[in-house]
């Protein structure tokens, strides 16, 4: 192979050691750099897209590598052949892009499979590209890509376009996704304290920069960008029809945020699920009730419907527990020990104090209600309802309050007389059944 050859010939021609020692010189001094700068951040700083927990984590180390080889390769390459450094800038550009798309990915989409999956994508393509590049058959392949051509109506692509378009705009947008994250974390974190607030400028910020990186991406590929204006009255017609449901959900959440009368982390009751509010998203808002069920509300029955908020200004949340004790019991001391119950919990606040009412008179049992507040509604619900029980359930027994079952009596008002007819009516022995005396 022509190519095997000529990559045999470079390399014999070349003096390896060098460029070896070169090369793990350039990424020791990579590596101190990477190392000093992460330990002038300090410990407690949180991760970032350029750096990490170790100085080889973020994408300052690849980078650092990438551009001292670089400059190797231009000062070693004016005295003598070299190889091992021309074959490193490639690897060290396709991991640096790598690197770099793997982080922004991570910080801006946590927990999705779709972003690892796209990552992965763009590693084979980068390895793919860098190992074409290495062996010098990246012109030829995409001489042979750009001579096959698509039909789009009127309008020709070749196929070489249409993969850089796509790369284009992936890099864009990923770049987009970069910018909309330093902007909330150097910006936003420090300046807007109000979640609910803090999420509209993310979203918007997001979104205005998703559109003008896809502009620009369009633009670099040669589509002209006055054709979106029919797409867009065309959007805008459909936006008007069939999707009246989607754009009124996603103007609901802009005006959610905006107003403020629903944030992240306040607790309320909609169509019956009770449970905590975790984020508002553009389309719909996420409620998390205290067993782990989560339900997802559009944004527009937010809006339209009665919704109760169940957060106090100052975060107060309040529990109810009901128990039923004996007739006999004294009232009294029986609200007593249920207070005692409650306040003896931690998680309980002692002001407003927890305090227990006589609520019913019940066919078996005198009913009170026992009514505290807590301010971590987040912690969960039901374990501070359930440990509430178990002290007052526990306080009732020792004081020998007791705690009847459902009972029912049964009244007789002639005994005597009711066996008196049984007996008359039954069958005697032998099976003949007593019939009229006869003189």
């Amino acid at each position: 192979m022509e190519w095997l050859d000529r990559l045999q010939q470079e390399f014999q021609g070349s003096h390896a050691w060098l460029e070896v020692a070169v090369l793990l010189g350039c990424l020791a001094l990579a590596y101190v750099v990477s190392m000093v700068l992460v330990r002038k951040r300090g410990p407690d700083a949180p991760e970032s897209i350029w750096f990490g927990r170790r100085p080889t984590n973020g994408v300052m180390f690849p980078l650092a590598a990438l551009v001292l080889v670089y400059a190797s390769r231009l000062v070693v390459e004016q005295f003598q052949p070299i190889f091992l450094l021309r074959v490193a800038v490639p690897i060290f550009t396709s991991l640096v892009l790598i690197r770099w798309i793997a982080r922004v990915l991570a910080a801006t989409f946590p927990n999705s499979s779709l972003a690892r999956l796209v990552e992965r994508i763009f590693s084979w393509v980068a390895w793919a590209v860098a190992v074409l590049w290495i062996l010098g058959l990246l012109p030829g392949v995409m001489a042979e890509l750009d001579g096959i051509s698509l039909a789009f109506g009127k309008t020709k692509l070749s196929l070489l376009t249409l993969i850089q378009g796509s790369l284009s705009a992936a890099l864009m947008l990923v770049a987009a996704l970069w910018a909309s994250a330093t902007f909330e974390r150097r910006v936003l974190d420090e300046t807007v304290t109000d979640l609910s607030m803090r999420k509209v400028f993310v979203n918007m910020t997001r979104a205005l920069l998703l559109l003008v990186a896809l502009l620009f991406a369009l633009s670099a590929v040669g589509v002209d960008l006055t054709a979106l204006s029919v797409l867009g009255g065309a959007m805008g017609v459909g936006l008007g029809f069939g999707m009246q449901k989607l754009a009124a959900n996603y103007v609901s959440g802009f005006v959610i945020l905006l107003e403020r009368s629903l944030r992240i982390g306040d607790n309320v009751r909609v169509d019956g699920f009770e449970g905590r509010i975790t984020d508002i998203k553009t389309r719909y808002t996420l409620i998390r009730a205290g067993n782990g069920r989560e339900s997802i509300v559009p944004n527009e029955s937010i809006i339209t419907q009665r919704v109760e908020n169940l957060t106090d200004a100052d975060l107060k949340f309040n529990i109810t527990t009901n128990i039923g004790v004996g007739y006999d019991s004294d009232v009294a001391q029986v609200q007593q020990i249920l207070a005692d119950a409650a306040k003896a919990q931690e998680r309980v606040l002692k002001a407003p104090e927890p305090v227990a009412h006589l609520v019913n008179f019940g066919a078996d049992a005198i009913e009170f209600s026992l009514n505290f507040w807590i301010n971590d509604p987040g912690a969960g619900t039901a374990n501070i309802k359930s440990q509430v029980n178990i002290a007052l359930l526990k306080g009732l027994r020792e004081a020998g309050i007791d705690i009847p079952y459902p009972q029912r009596v049964l009244h007789l008002a002639d005994a005597a007389g009711a066996v008196g007819a049984v007996l008359s009516n039954s069958p005697q022995k032998g099976g003949a059944v007593a019939g009229p005396s006869q003189e």
